[in-house]
């Protein structure tokens, strides 16, 4: 009995200095130097919806969805072609897999084929979209408590591909404020992941001068389940489903997100229904310094700003504010009756003659002694882990009579 309590011992030891190793060595990084967080400015105002026609066609997408795939990680019952009928059952034009650090075949059509990948095994769950890679990564960092640990990984990924996605920052655990107000390199945010519809970690970015487009998604994980498909997803303002279309309308920002019920509350019947006639926006831009918005049907409107801040509410179908000098950004809100939200891309300052829009990568310098003292630290944790383990195991010797 003795005998089986001490190998318990050892082994539930073990355990832990194994994981603590394993996190150590996948903790490796460059420490950086950050620059400062700064507010937009400039005497122009970024319009992410110039462009569009009187009456623009919206096309109903979801780019963050799970399949089951042909290997040991599966994270969806369904397989590709049953999640796709399924998600068009529900009034979707456009639909990308992003099964995590695979690449999904469209099951149907080759030429609406959209390469995307979810990088990121995380225990923080600091999961990022990946567009069009030229490369994976399979490296992550399985705790990454510091802000540089995670820009390494979007300077990494943004290089090997079109552009990035921060996924879920709601859920993410260890999203501080700090860490909101640094990174930099993703282009679009998962702004609401169904927590809270104050998305305040967007506002955060955005208040430090962090300029990203909100692209809400399901994260769908079981397309059959009444109450996880059909819960968030965005309307393009896009001529085609092909990638081509679709990367140029994200990067511009010509759409719009929509927080969704889970109408029928099982009846699927219901749901379709209900989602047949959703609310949309008719209008939407900048005329002067003023923003506007059209819907088809009343809601309560709002407007929020730097900091977070309530800039100014309307009930109705309509909405018409002009941006003051000394406001960086402004983004607009509408809550329906019905529960359903819409959320727009964020009307910015910059300075037109010298950029395209108010996107820039903030600089970030690698801090070299920080970064030698970090990783030998980790170096040296490792083989006191490692003479752990060693000891752990080591032959017990009996004591000479």
């Amino acid at each position: 009995m003795k005998n089986v309590l001490i190998i318990s011992i050892r082994l539930l030891a073990s355990f832990f200095v194994l994981l603590a190793l394993i996190i150590s060595v996948f903790s490796v990084s460059p420490i950086y130097n950050f620059s400062a967080p700064a507010p937009f400015a400039g005497p122009d105002i970024y319009n992410p919806y110039a462009g569009l026609p009187e009456q623009p066609e919206w096309k109903r997408a979801n780019f963050h969805t799970h399949t089951r795939v042909d290997n040991i990680l599966n994270e969806c019952p369904e397989y590709p072609e049953v999640v796709f009928d399924d998600y068009m059952k529900l009034g979707y034009d456009i639909l990308a897999f992003s099964n995590h650090n695979q690449l999904t075949r469209h099951p149907y059509d080759s030429t609406l084929q959209i390469n995307v990948y979810e990088h990121g095994y995380s225990l923080f769950k600091f999961h990022k979209l990946v567009f069009n890679p030229s490369r994976m990564m399979l490296f992550d960092h399985l705790l990454p408590m510091f802000a540089s640990q995670k820009q390494w990984q979007y300077d990494y990924l943004s290089r090997n591909a079109d552009f990035l996605v921060m996924n879920h920052p709601d859920r993410t655990l260890h999203t501080t404020p700090r860490s909101m107000r640094l990174l930099t390199g993703y282009r679009l945010m998962e702004a609401d992941s169904g927590v809270s519809d104050e998305l305040r970690h967007w506002d955060e970015a955005l208040s430090a001068g962090h300029y990203s487009h909100c692209l809400i998604n399901d994260d769908c994980h079981d397309s059959g389940n009444h109450s996880k498909i059909g819960r968030r997803c965005s309307w393009l303002a896009t001529p085609s489903a092909r990638y081509g279309d679709v990367k140029a309308t994200l990067l511009a920002g010509a759409f719009y997100s929509m927080r969704v019920p889970d109408f029928g509350d099982g009846d699927w019947s219901a749901k379709y229904a209900a989602n047949d006639s959703l609310p949309r926006v008719e209008a939407i831009g900048l005329q002067g310094d003023t923003v506007f918005l059209r819907l088809s049907r009343p809601a309560s409107i709002e407007a929020r700003g730097q900091g977070h801040e309530l800039l100014a509410t309307a009930e109705g179908c309509c909405f018409e504010r002009p941006m003051a000098a000394g406001e960086p950004y402004m983004r607009l809100t509408a809550r329906f009756d019905d529960g359903v939200v819409i959320y727009t891309n964020a009307f910015a300052r910059y300075d037109g003659s010298v950029a395209d829009s108010p996107y820039e990568e903030t600089p970030h310098s690698v801090n070299w002694l920080l970064t030698v003292l970090f990783n030998a630290g980790l170096l040296v944790l490792a083989a006191l882990l490692c003479l752990c383990f060693r000891r752990l195991w080591a032959p017990h010797k009996e004591p000479e009579a």
